[in-house]
């Protein structure tokens, strides 16, 4: 009887070992609740990229019953209803992988043609396949990108950003495309992974074109100053602009800003900021410095048109 007994628990113990070499666990993962360790390695994992997507209009899918020869392709129609053999039409559209297998599963349960189906649903072909990348990239469109991708990715597929793209992405998720995402555009080492999101086919990526301000007037080189960083000042742009001239009337300089009600002169004290006597400000996007001069004093008359013109004629500098 204890022979027995031995032989017994020996088998038992191969049995373990062989079953562990074939899962790749350790021993006291094989011995505790097999079967339902066992189901954490079914396919379902290997559909992880997919779980978070919901299922579409136009979306072809492949729906499979485990151990049996229920194995489907069906394209969701308009109406986000596919319909499948025994069962007819379900409506699954906009609900995830994981979902949509345990209506169709419930529904081949409760018709009685399956105890417990082991349903599992594949999205073969997107109604929308590719990511569209549109904005201040070099070549917009649509790029297929099958599988899970970064925003970093479709930006490349787009040939890069202009040297107008600002620091801000819209993209419209294709689950969710009433809650547009906003991110930063950094490829800073520490907030590059912040900016780098999941993309998924379908989504649209809107890379923001970014703030102008221009510098007109008596300086070395009038400029429309692409703002990159959004904490430009005023002195960072004249600077930008190569400085002002000798003949340039600094006290009397003006800044032309867009409000509400139209576009506004603000007196800009060059003069007292440069000898700190007066803090620096900031500029917004579309503002417009113009620096008179003191030698031509029809200049300093000019009206506000003529400045404004000037500006939109000045050419781009470069990023800041």
């Amino acid at each position: 009887m204890f022979s027995d007994e031995l032989q017994t628990l020996s088998l038992r113990t191969l049995a373990a070992i062989l079953l562990c070499a074939l899962l790749h666990v350790g021993p006291a993962a094989a011995q505790d609740n097999g079967p339902s360790k066992t189901a954490a390695i079914t396919p379902v994992d290997a559909r992880t990229s997919q779980s978070d997507l919901l299922i579409g209009r136009g979306d072809l899918l492949q729906v499979t019953v485990y151990g049996t020869d229920f194995d489907k392709q069906v394209r969701v129609t308009d109406e986000g209803e596919i319909t499948l053999p025994l069962i007819g039409k379900l409506g699954i559209g906009g609900l995830s992988i994981g979902d949509a297998e345990q209506v169709v599963a419930r529904k081949l349960a409760s018709a009685g043609y399956f105890n417990d189906p082991q349903v599992s649903i594949f999205e073969r072909e997107y109604a929308t396949q590719g990511i569209s990348v549109l904005g201040e990239v070099q070549k917009p469109g649509i790029y297929p990108l099958p599988g899970a991708r970064n925003l970093f990715d479709a930006i490349s597929a787009a040939g890069g950003t202009t040297d107008k793209a600002g620091n801000q992405v819209t993209i419209t998720h294709r689950n969710h495309p009433e809650v547009p995402e906003i991110v930063p555009l950094s490829y800073a080492a520490n907030s590059s992974a912040h900016s780098n999101v999941q993309l998924s086919p379908g989504d649209t990526v809107l890379v923001s074109k970014a703030g102008m301000v221009y510098v007109v007037g008596d300086v070395h080189k009038p400029s429309g100053i692409v703002m990159q960083n959004s904490r430009l000042t005023a002195l960072q742009a004249i600077a930008m602009a190569e400085g002002t001239n000798p003949t340039a009337a600094l006290d009397r300089s003006k800044l032309i800003r867009k409000t509400d009600d139209g576009r506004k002169e603000i007196p800009l004290p060059l003069k007292k900021i440069l000898s700190a006597k007066e803090p620096d400000c900031n500029l917004q996007p579309d503002d417009i410095i113009f620096v008179p001069s003191s030698a031509a004093k029809s200049a300093t008359r000019r009206g506000l048109e003529a400045i404004v013109e000037a500006a939109t004629g000045a050419a781009i500098y470069r990023p800041y």
